[in-house]
């Protein structure tokens, strides 16, 4: 192999690393100026050292007096544009950002996997789209695994739902300059039974069990009441 077939060979192979699906400088800026202004300042970011697909930052908004709760947000996922069904295409779901708000206490810098899965189910969940060239918006569930396990040994939240992502101005849906819609999702951890019943019925069904229970959910509680007990 010659030297520059060396260097075309390895500029492939750099490529390849590369992510495939990025903002761009202007996306970025009004990306960054949104979750700032719907969520809160972020002083802290999980940067992503390997991104194979689309660059999936996560920012770490910290607890405040009037919001006594982390919010993390990913950054990247909405550079991809998912494969959304034709009846559904007039309504802009093309692209999503997901949040998921953890306790005050919870031990962000902790690589236990007991401490570390909502992070891992927030991105694994911003890359399903791409994973399985499919869609996800507001009451789509998905599993730990096929086997349906435990997120982690110390809970038996085993699934998620995803919610429309809101704060007191209403549901947070970003609209770019370039028309471009990022939709934001909240992750909500699940129960196997609680899963089971919004299969059996529906998303509605699910959540107004919740209310009708006073069952605090929107903040991950791994002992919290399961809505079918």
């Amino acid at each position: 192999m010659g030297l520059f077939d060396k260097i075309r060979k390895e500029k492939k192979q750099e490529e390849q690393r590369l992510p495939q699906y990025l903002y761009d400088d202007t996306e970025i800026d009004e990306l960054d100026s949104f979750i700032c202004d719907m969520f809160g300042d972020y002083k802290n970011v999980f940067h992503e050292i390997a991104s194979p697909d689309v660059h999936l930052d996560v920012c770490i908004i910290d607890p405040t007096e009037e919001d006594p709760y982390y919010k993390l947000v990913t950054m990247g996922a909405g550079a991809y544009r998912m494969n959304i069904p034709e009846q559904w295409r007039k309504y802009d779901l093309d692209y999503a950002e997901y949040v998921i708000y953890l306790p005050a206490g919870w031990d962000l810098g902790s690589g236990d996997e007991a401490d570390y899965w909502p992070i891992r189910a927030l991105k694994d969940t911003a890359r399903l789209p791409i994973w399985y060239d499919t869609w996800l918006s507001y009451g789509h569930t998905t599993q730990s695994d096929e086997e349906g396990s435990s997120y982690a040994s110390n809970t038996r939240l085993n699934s998620l739902i995803l919610n429309y992502a809101e704060n007191r101005r209403g549901d947070i849906r970003l609209i770019m300059s370039s028309g471009k819609v990022i939709n934001f999702y909240e992750i909500i951890p699940l129960y196997p039974e609680e899963l089971a019943y919004k299969m059996e019925n529906n998303a509605e069904a699910l959540f107004d069990k919740f209310t009708e229970k006073g069952i605090q959910y929107r903040i991950l509680d791994i002992n919290r009441k399961n809505a079918m007990d």
